[in-house]
């Protein structure tokens, strides 16, 4: 399948600073780029920057990025889901996973998250697919954020909901090991019924084993 990457951008001011909130960015620009000290929370920055130019490389792969004077202060990546996980077993080429969303400490609050992830939505780039993310809560910020499981799986849901995404069911075992976890799902106007259809299998393993 096509996917669609249109390239666009737009600029805040966060305390006195310029951020451009942009994407996708190819492999060549995130190497000009150095990774904010603070976005650490998947693995060391450097190695992360490397990760993100590996899935930018990617047919199906998109960053999206905030940058400050060439430093990325905040970032979303889109591929496919892991060979190894569950989400993967379908064999679709149209379901794509929102995977990681980070933003350094210092410039949390000015709503970089939620135009991240619009942004990469815009110009109707991604309605030949289903978007999904799972969102575990071993994964979260609590102790930065100061906010409760609870709380942090509210402000996660109402972020997903800006771009229609919605709780769905499933009986993944990882999502369901704790009521904290969730699914949340994407469906763009022009997947076929075929492939909601498949994604309803996958999302429900259990009910097909019998």
């Amino acid at each position: 399948m096509e996917h669609h990457k249109i390239p666009v951008s737009h600029t805040i001011e966060h305390q006195g600073r310029l951020i451009s909130i942009g994407g996708p960015l190819s492999p060549e620009t995130l190497q000009t780029l150095s990774m904010h000290r603070d976005l650490d929370a998947f693995r060391k920055p450097q190695e992360q920057l490397e990760a993100l130019i590996e899935i930018s490389g990617l047919p199906e792969g998109r960053i999206l990025a905030a940058v400050v004077s060439d430093v990325i202060v905040g970032y979303v990546t889109f591929h496919y889901p892991d060979e190894l996980e569950l989400w993967s077993q379908g064999g679709m080429e149209d379901l794509v996973e929102l995977g990681a969303i980070e933003v350094a400490d210092e410039y949390r609050g000015c709503g970089l998250a939620k135009l991240l992830v619009s942004s990469a939505f815009e110009e109707g780039q991604l309605e030949n697919c289903i978007v999904f993310t799972t969102e575990y809560y071993w994964h979260w910020d609590l102790k930065g954020s100061g906010l409760s499981v609870w709380e942090y799986r509210q402000m996660m849901e109402k972020l997903m909901k800006t771009v229609d995404m919605v709780w769905y069911a499933t009986d993944d075992p990882e999502i369901c090991s704790h009521p904290a976890n969730c699914l949340m799902v994407r469906m763009g106007q022009e997947v076929p019924l075929s492939s909601r259809e498949t994604f309803d299998r996958v999302r429900f393993r259990q009910r097909f084993m019998y």
